[in-house]
């Protein structure tokens, strides 16, 4: 019997998971489907699909924390959602509901697999202090920078972050010092054609990577840190698809293959 998956969010109709889960199903020869799942309500809509069947759920804006506390149990290690206080991951077992957190494992392995970037000795940068900030701060501690630093316009939102992961540290936006190898935007400015309030010098030399992605050219982030002599840039499309595989691998207990598809997706 074939098994069925989705992505519930609302909006959801935009989402790259469908083409994403096809292409892990057909890589693996899982026998599955993966379809969008737009809801108004979360509880309503989960339940309905796992009553009829569903065998696990991606979680997309506005439902991660909804999420988190529907869930009956949320997993700890690799899929961390009790640390990112949200979940986007839901798989069920005949003992309820589990809800994990891939963003940040599929974040660290897109920066060390995919792009070579090593997170361990160097000094890290986190621009923004919101949910997806703080669901990729574990296993970034957990790579062993040097440094780790979270800044955002509201100090007392990054401060909040630094209390509650240790080895954080915390700053406002304007008060950086511009000495950081990797720098991770994490703030809605991209979305919105902007990029966050910091002085130019602070980019140069850096690896700089947008958690936030585009199909076509540069994020606006990307496009603004080449332009001050970042020594690197990468968008966050490699993010979604390692934490997609992430997801795949908790449901089916399969790694499915990740190379290329990217630039598949772009094309």
């Amino acid at each position: 019997m074939t098994d069925r998956y989705a992505v519930i969010g609302n909006p959801v109709g935009h989402s790259l998971s469908p083409r994403i889960h096809a292409h892990f199903a057909t890589a693996t020869g899982e026998d599955l489907t993966y379809r969008t799942l737009p809801a108004d309500a979360f509880g309503v809509a989960a339940e309905g699909f796992f009553e009829a069947g569903g065998r696990g759920l991606n979680v997309t804006l506005p439902f991660k924390l909804d999420a988190f506390v529907w869930v009956a149990e949320r997993g700890g290690g690799r899929g961390a959602a009790r640390a990112a206080g949200a979940v986007n991951t839901i798989a069920v077992s005949r003992e309820g509901a589990h809800g994990y957190n891939t963003d940040g494992v599929g974040l660290l392995r897109d920066l060390e697999h995919n792009l070579g970037v090593g997170i361990s000795g160097r000094r890290v940068l986190v621009l923004g202090a919101g949910g997806a900030v703080q669901g990729v701060l574990g296993p970034l501690l957990d790579a062993g920078p040097h440094r780790l630093t979270v800044a955002n316009r509201t100090v007392s939102k990054a401060e909040r972050l630094a209390a509650a992961f240790a080895g954080v540290e915390a700053s406002g936006l304007p008060d950086l010092d511009t000495d950081y190898d990797v720098i991770i935007n994490g703030t809605s400015a991209g979305v919105a054609g902007g990029r966050p309030p910091i002085e130019a010098a602070g980019v140069q030399d850096a690896f700089c990577y947008d958690m936030f992605y585009t199909l076509e050219g540069e994020t606006p982030f990307c496009r603004w840190c080449g332009e001050c002599g970042a020594a690197r840039t990468a968008d966050g499309l490699g993010m979604l698809i390692e934490q997609a595989a992430e997801s795949f691998f908790l449901w089916r207990g399969v790694r499915p293959p990740t190379r290329g598809l990217a630039q598949s997706l772009r094309a």
